[in-house]
Order: structure tokens, then sequence, then C-alpha cells
């Protein structure tokens, strides 16, 4: 129950999220170095970074970009930062603003919205209970690229980077989990779908007539490199800074973000998985 831009510690030990962070231009954020990764959304032509160590700390950020209000929830467990409009919800009269709420499922964060309690599907935007699920609400994704910082405002010159202190005046270690989860998932995932290692990384899509795709982001990758295109059912995945996003035939965006493949396959489990050796 943190009101909106606490900037005071959780008194009890909650996940504070980041709220309307202070910001700065990419010359601004030469303290973070080149080599470690953001995950990089635009809106309407406006760029932010958003730093891996800020968003392992609090797991979500509510922010304005390109005239829009976001909310960017970061699940450390399962590799997926994702990015959801809140400000033209149908149905709601008071814009959501999400928090973290410390429970998990099949090791996935569970997020819920401060002004009605609802708990709404990090994974997939879907409210669960309360006043946003009575108003049968989903909220809208957009992309969010995963990317080294030194390739990503190579890319996008005018990006904004998340201030080194937040706004908050603090101090943030660049590997705040050490390594918590290279040994694989620590909590419990369900079944398994063995078509993929658990922990790799797939780019995720949801095609226009609603069906999910997963693409191996390391086969992409290399395909990509190698000058090869990589499609699928109409999705076209294009490279961006040292990530990948997902367009439609006709260039325009269809929404997409990286997650480890046990989180996208456990959500989404009748998808469709793109690799290199399979080519479809």
């Amino acid at each position: 129950d943190r009101p909106f831009a606490d900037r005071l510690p959780c008194a009890r030990g909650c996940i504070p999220a980041l709220d309307d962070p202070a910001v700065t231009d990419a010359g601004g954020g030469d303290w973070y170095p080149d080599e470690r990764i953001v995950f990089g959304v635009t809106v309407n032509g406006e760029s932010r970074a958003y730093p891996q160590h800020i968003m392992e700390v609090h797991e979500m950020v509510n922010d304005e970009l390109g005239g829009r209000r976001l909310a960017i929830p970061y699940c450390t467990l399962c590799g997926s930062a994702q990015a959801y409009f809140t400000d033209d919800v149908a149905g709601v009269e008071t814009m959501p603003v999400l928090r973290t709420s410390g429970l998990l499922s099949r090791s996935n964060k569970v997020m819920f919205d401060l002004p009605t309690f609802s708990v709404v599907d990090t994974f997939t935007g879907e409210a669960l209970s309360g006043p946003l699920r009575e108003a049968d609400v989903t909220l809208e994704q957009t992309s969010v690229v995963t990317s080294t910082w030194g390739d990503w405002k190579a890319t996008h010159p005018e990006t904004t980077i998340v201030a080194q202190d937040g706004g908050l005046g603090r101090s943030y270690d660049l590997d705040p989990l050490r390594g918590r989860d290279d040994d694989g998932p620590i909590f419990p995932i369900g079944d398994v779908d063995e078509r993929l290692a658990v922990q790799a990384k797939v780019l995720g899509v949801i095609t226009d007539d609603g069906q999910p795709i997963a693409f191996s982001v390391a086969d992409a990758r290399a395909q990509l490199a190698a000058g090869r295109p990589v499609s699928a059912l109409g999705v076209v995945v294009a490279p961006e800074a040292s990530g990948v996003r997902a367009v439609r035939e006709d260039g325009s965006e269809i929404a997409s973000h990286e997650a480890f493949w046990f989180a996208w396959s456990q959500f989404y489990p009748e998808t469709l998985l793109w690799t290199a050796a399979e080519g479809r």
C-alpha cells in the first residue's frame, strides 16, 4: 500500500517499485558500462534504456515515454522484461499503477494494481481478480529489446537512460543477484516443455490471430548474422542494437519480448517454436 512515487525504503520488506525515475541523456549515462545489459523501449519515437541491475532491485517501473504511461515489470526468475500501456484501459476509471506482490506463479512474479488491489498476470497482462478482472482487462503490451548499453545508445543516440541513482539518491550494485539463477530455476516451474532447455532465451510474440510463437534467440541471431531471414506466420524477427525484436511483414511493430523458455511455454503451452533446425 505504499503510495505512488514514495521514495522511502519499504518498511515491511516489499520489493519497491520505481515510479517516474530520474533519467539522463545518453551522455549522462556514461557511468553505465557499455557491455552491461539494458532493456530498451521505444514509444512514439522516444527511446529509453532501463539498466538491468536497477531493474533487478525494483522489478517494476511506472514511467511515461512518448506521451504514454507504461508499467514495466521485470521478472528476474524468468528473464523477462515487459512493457504494458496503462493510460488507455477500457472500462477503468483510475489508471492502473502496478506493483510487485511478492507471490509467484510457476516461478513468475505476480503483480497487482495499487488503486484497486486487483491481481494481474505479469506474463500475459490479464487481470485475475478484483475490479480489473470485473472489467475484463488485459493490458496492451509494447516491445522490449534486450541489448547491451553500448549498442543501444549507438542505435538510438537520442535515447535517455534511468539515472545512476534512479532519482532516489541511492547506489546500486552492478550485480545485485550475484549469479543466483545461474544453475537453473530456484522455484517450481511446472511441467517442462523439452523442446528447448528451460533457460534458453526466446523472443515471444502473439500473432494478430492470437497464436503464440517463440523464436530461439540464439538461433535467430545466428541466422541474421549470416544474412538469412527469420520469419514465421507473418512475423519477422529483426535485429535491433545487439538484440532482436519482432515486426509484421509490412514492417509495422508487433509486441515482443525475451524470456526464458520455461516461462513462455508455461504461460503459452500452445506456443509454436521456431528454431534454425526447423526453419519454421
